[in-house]
């Protein structure tokens, strides 16, 4: 049994859950999520937590048995709290503008890179940072892979550390050519 898996989630105030045989749908104050479990997974609402349960004990059954419960643990903290992923953009010349939905990218490219956030995905630059990026939204998942789109654009290089990187991420740095003698 997954150690995960078997751990309860906690069902938070202002959070409406709607557990049906194959699907969950979570709705609060920031928005509605929904979830269809995998075959042999199923969920039950018992004294204001979600208890996921795996129908036997097959190795594949087992291996979504965790996570089935942190996507449902995701989905209860992004309608009250919201998720969010900040990045930095750096290097000389590069910069970003945010317009609505859409980010627009110029990082030393001959052309700039635009962008379009997923429906429920909201991006603006930080207030005091000049080159940060916030990216938030309900859906973790979304929020995710929007920002790891953004970063492969442009990966952070070793050598100068240009490109974009996630706030606090570390960069390895490396030694350039050292002269011949």
């Amino acid at each position: 049994m997954s150690r995960i898996g078997k751990l309860p989630v906690e069902i938070v105030s202002g959070v409406t859950i709607v557990i049906s045989e194959a699907s969950i749908e979570v709705k609060g104050p920031r928005g509605f999520l929904s979830f269809d479990f995998p075959d042999g997974i199923s969920a039950e609402e018992e004294n204001g937590f979600v208890v996921v349960k795996c129908a036997s004990d097959d190795r594949k059954i087992r291996s979504f048995h965790g996570l089935t419960r942190s996507i449902i643990f995701n989905m209860i903290e992004g309608v009250t709290k919201g998720h969010e992923k900040q990045l930095e953009i750096i290097g000389v010349g590069y910069r970003a503008k945010t317009t609505g939905s859409r980010i627009d990218l110029t990082l030393g490219f001959s052309h700039p890179v635009s962008l379009t956030a997923p429906e429920g995905v909201t991006v603006v630059m930080h207030e005091k940072e000049k080159n940060t990026v916030i990216i938030s939204g309900v859906d973790k998942q979304q929020v995710g892979e929007f920002a790891a789109n953004i970063r492969k654009l442009k990966k952070p290089e070793p050598y100068k550390g240009k490109g974009i990187r996630y706030v606090g991420e570390y960069v390895r740095r490396k030694a350039g050519k050292s002269a011949a003698k």
